[in-house]
């Protein structure tokens, strides 16, 4: 069973230190998946249920949500909520 996560971006990502593109901050946090997806104001998908979507389209059964957290040095923090969507 594919397994996809959701990594949902909160926090201060309007500074300048935050220009870092998420995607590379996504890979550093090491999430055991086959696929992530991230929901963020200024990039990646806007909302949960458009990233769910696109996990769901590309074959993911088992999808999650994780809260990370953008801070003042710009990088992401992951919180340590999941949430379990489907699967």
């Amino acid at each position: 069973m594919k397994t996809g996560v959701i990594v949902y971006v909160v926090g201060d990502d309007d500074n300048a230190k935050a220009s870092v593109e998420f995607e590379a901050q996504v890979d550093k946090l090491e999430i055991e998946a086959d696929r992530v997806e991230w929901v963020s104001r200024h990039s990646g998908h806007f909302s949960v249920s458009d990233a769910w979507w696109s996990l769901t389209t590309k074959g993911m059964q088992r999808i999650y949500c994780m809260l990370a957290e953008s801070t003042a040095a710009g990088r992401l923090q992951l919180t340590g909520r999941v949430l379990r969507l489907s699967g």
